[in-house]
């Protein structure tokens, strides 16, 4: 367990280390915070509602995008493909310590980093904007909010293993991960509620395991699903990761039949 509370501990050192590389990166999630927020800030009056969301709601939920942005769809296990490529994976094969367990590590150092500079940069946005915040004092939502962090943050590293995994074929895993990138803000909820889209398109994207990511979590955190909504969705998560899981493994463990370790 210390080994891996060291990779985590490493991982924070290794972010803060390129310090101007780190304040631009800082500096552009603030940008893309801001201009989401003055966006639906000038969409929806503040007397007024718009697709069933007050004021305080919306605003509420596109705050909460990049807090939990940063808990579930930070990652440091990007690289996994160029580790295959480079023949680097052999190090791990070889020695005591569990590829998965060293790559979740630090994800989880890398989400550390996140949420406290995330917490600080919105703490500064309170004093200087004051926005309307729904604080959330149900328990039962605070508790099935939690659980359904834990299951996105689960789902998003399995998504980023299938990913890399590509590394085993192709010696390219840049395009498609930029691809997933930019599709999953728009899937997961990270944009706008997805509950505005028309009710055929909204019902499909209940089914797909992107929608539990963000949107599933701050509406529970919003109070705006129902009991039987809330365990539903949570079943439903719960079953995508047993389902990845067994994807994940059949991948890998064709991929080491090809694995060639070319870069040793």
């Amino acid at each position: 367990m210390k080994k891996y509370y060291q990779i985590m501990k490493n991982t924070w050192d290794e972010m803060v280390t390129y310090r101007l590389n780190f304040s631009m990166w800082r500096f552009r999630n603030v940008l893309q915070l801001l201009t989401m927020y003055f966006l639906w800030y000038s969409v929806i009056p503040s007397n007024k509602s718009i697709f069933g969301y007050s004021h305080s709601l919306i605003l509420t939920y596109i705050l909460g995008t990049s807090i939990l942005s940063s808990v579930v769809l930070s990652s440091r296990s990007y690289d996994i493909g160029d580790v295959i490529n480079k023949g680097e994976l052999s190090n791990f094969l070889l020695k005591p310590i569990n590829f998965f367990y060293y790559l979740f590590a630090k994800d989880i150092g890398d989400k550390a980093m996140n949420i406290v500079f995330s917490f600080g940069e919105l703490f500064l946005l309170f004093i200087l904007l004051r926005p309307p915040f729904l604080i959330q004092t149900n328990p039962f939502y605070l508790v099935a909010f939690l659980i359904a962090i834990c299951i996105a943050v689960i789902l998003f590293f399995f998504f980023n293993l299938l990913l890399g995994f590509i590394g085993f074929w192709s010696p390219e895993t840049w395009a498609p991960r930029f691809i997933f990138t930019i599709l999953i803000s728009f899937f997961a909820g990270g944009l706008f509620p997805l509950d505005i889209l028309p009710a055929p398109i909204f019902a499909l994207f209940k089914v797909i395991p992107l929608t539990y990511l963000l949107y599933f979590p701050l509406k529970i955190y919003l109070g705006q699903v129902q009991f039987v909504e809330i365990i539903t969705g949570l079943i439903i998560s719960t079953l995508w990761i047993f389902g990845m899981y067994k994807i994940i493994e059949a991948v890998w463990l064709k991929g080491l039949k090809v694995y060639t370790a070319q870069g040793m």
